[in-house]
């Protein structure tokens, strides 16, 4: 039986999808509005080509207690994973808590989760610099080790269905008009 396309054939046809796949416009995550997705771009925050199912979890709340990620849906949730002795995760979190008392009230949550310190020096922290947003603690790494985590802070935003929509590695300016605009339009649903 004779072949159709010889190797050098084959190897041509391969490149030239390679590279009408790779200039292919992505496809825009279906949670998020070509609106809001240009609003998140805009402000430097990466929008997932497809919304993610975040892996569960249960940790201990700083202010007492336990939560689960899933207790938070129906909100808009920026799941926030960082150390006291992080610089970029401190340079970060006033703009994080401006952020939270603005946008609080329309279904915004952020959830810092602390990797891998004791309570009392998370609490020194927060307590210090009068943070309100809630303070999860995974004392022994094990959530982060499950996001993968590698550098921090490193921040998923989740969908009011609960997925992910966007992530953020490394700090932001979380109160900039760019950011502001982007979190609007998300939270209002457009």
């Amino acid at each position: 039986m004779k072949y159709l396309f010889n190797k050098a054939d084959k190897a041509l046809i391969f490149f030239c999808c390679a590279v009408f796949l790779f200039f292919l416009p992505p496809q825009i995550n279906a949670q998020i509005s070509q609106e809001t997705a240009a609003l998140f771009r805009n402000a430097k925050i990466q929008v997932l080509n497809q919304p993610m199912t975040p892996q569960e979890f249960t940790l201990s709340l700083l202010s007492g207690g336990n939560a689960s990620l899933s207790d938070y849906k129906g909100k808009v949730v920026i799941l926030n994973f960082w150390a006291t002795w992080c610089p970029p995760c401190r340079a970060e979190m006033p703009s994080m808590e401006t952020l939270y008392q603005r946008f609080n009230s329309q279904g915004l949550e952020i959830l810092a989760v602390d990797i891998g310190e004791n309570a009392n020096t998370v609490r020194q922290f927060i307590q210090n610099n009068k943070y309100t947003f809630p303070v999860m603690l995974d004392s022994n790494s094990r959530i982060s080790r499950i996001y993968g985590i590698e550098a921090i802070p490193t921040s998923y935003i989740l969908d009011r269905e609960g997925k992910i929509a966007a992530r953020v590695v490394g700090s932001i300016s979380w109160d900039t008009p760019q950011v502001f605009a982007a979190f609007q339009a998300f939270l209002a649903g457009r």
